[in-house]
């Protein structure tokens, strides 16, 4: 547990202290960034998530081999990326039955999510950074810790997944997600099915930000009719429900 603690605290020092280390650094030169500037905000995110991946992979926090993909998982990965697709839609109906919550980082979201570099760091960087940390060796270090309480594990994984995205708004499909990313790790006890999901997930919120920018657009607003959100919602568990299945089957360690 004092790893995983370790781990969160490190990622988060990262985060909120790289930004500032390299604007001061910049600044003392005369050329620091104006944090409202959208290129701004993406350098620092990009440069904070290589320099976690750097280091949890110099440290060998996060375990990383060749041996998941060797297996070739082809059809794993498939249901992966299906899975991702399926559960967007559900997951953004339960989270409009709930009581709003404060969308704290809007601002910060709309300027990188509207620049085309922002892609850089939302669909390619956070998957394999936050994959590495959250799986790789939160989830690794709290398995060793409970080994016959998995889903304690996984659970602890996803709210530690969830906080750290600090903005209330995303938090509860945060957690969700997280889960399902814990189960994929346990099942495989690889990172790449976690990756490939990630990506999916966070390559659709990216596509579908830039097509509606508007944060206060609702389902019924995209579908037009209760009803057409409600098929919206069974056709997506149509695709989410038998990926599950499929992947319940499939999920295995390398041998």
């Amino acid at each position: 547990m004092k790893r995983a603690l370790l781990y969160t605290f490190v990622f988060l020092a990262i985060q909120g202290l790289l930004p500032l280390l390299i604007n001061t650094t910049l600044g003392l030169l005369g050329k620091g960034f104006d944090k409202q500037e959208a290129l701004s905000l993406i350098i620092y995110t990009a440069a904070s998530s290589v320099v976690t991946i750097a280091l949890f992979l110099f440290l060998r926090w996060a375990k990383v081999s060749r041996g998941y993909v060797r297996s070739r998982p082809w059809a794993v990965l498939c249901w992966c990326s299906l899975a991702a697709a399926g559960c967007v839609i559900p997951s953004v109906w339960l989270q409009e039955q709930m009581p709003e919550l404060p969308n704290l980082m809007e601002q910060e979201f709309d300027l990188i999510l509207k620049n085309r570099w922002g892609y850089l760091v939302v669909g390619l960087l956070a998957p394999v950074c936050e994959e590495l940390v959250f799986r790789g060796a939160i989830l690794r270090a709290l398995l060793r810790w409970r080994p016959a309480g998995h889903w304690l594990a996984i659970a602890i994984s996803a709210v530690l997944f969830a906080l750290i995205h600090v903005n209330p708004a995303q938090m509860p499909h945060a957690f969700v997600v997280g889960l399902l990313l814990g189960w994929l790790y346990y099942r495989t006890d690889s990172v790449v099915p976690g990756i490939v999901y990630h990506w999916i997930n966070n390559s659709i919120a990216y596509v579908f930000y830039n097509l509606y920018p508007d944060p206060s657009l609702h389902l019924v607003d995209l579908f037009g009719s209760q009803r057409s959100v409600a098929a919206a919602v069974m056709f997506s568990l149509f695709i989410l429900l038998p990926s599950l299945y499929q992947l319940n089957m499939r999920l295995r360690k390398a041998a």
